[in-house]
């Protein structure tokens, strides 16, 4: 029998001053058997990162060809695809292709070799933004993984801080590469 994903649960109040996006987020998130809390925290980093109330999670691992996230207009039409850790550069351009706007947050160590093998080839996706986050912030998220989290984020100047009641994170983002338009 397959095993099923763990359900867990976040309150996420987010205070994006760069982007002026100010609420709070019930999130549900599914985590696959096979996904690590490091990789479920990234996700939940990236809502935090791209938070609208539009913006979903997709099914994750168990579905290649589905974004981490994803952002859709009220026809349908995909505004933002978000993926995390080394995606294959084939599926980057599929979802460049079908959306408006692509991120990718990469995260790891492997994350540096991965970005030297596809820089070339993803600096001609003209929306496509690149995001690396830094290992000792994605090991510190990991760490504050639990069935039931409650989380405060605010985002200044491309930093990031995650709050939960124990203590905060300092992220610093490195963007790799930027969409054209920004």
């Amino acid at each position: 029998m397959a095993l099923k994903a763990t359900i867990f649960k976040a309150e996420l109040t987010v205070s994006d001053l760069d982007r002026a996006h100010y609420g709070t987020h019930t999130l549900r998130i599914a985590r696959h058997p096979s996904e690590t809390d490091e990789r479920m925290m990234v996700r939940v980093l990236a809502f935090a990162m791209n938070a609208d109330e539009r913006l979903a999670f997709g099914r994750g691992l168990s579905s290649e060809a589905e974004a981490d996230l994803c952002l859709t207009d009220l026809t349908g039409a995909i505004d933002l695809w978000v993926d995390v850790g080394l995606p294959d550069e084939r599926e980057i351009r599929k979802a460049s292709g079908r959306a408006a706007r692509v991120a990718v947050y990469t995260y790891g160590t492997g994350a540096e070799l991965w970005w030297k093998d596809n820089a070339a080839a993803l600096a001609r996706l003209p929306n496509l933004a690149v995001v690396n986050l830094p290992l000792e912030a994605t090991r510190a998220l990991a760490a504050r993984a639990a069935r039931t989290m409650k989380m405060q984020c605010t985002i200044q100047e491309g930093h990031v801080w995650l709050s939960d009641a124990g203590e905060s994170i300092v992220i610093e983002p490195r963007i790799l590469q930027q969409p054209a338009s920004a």
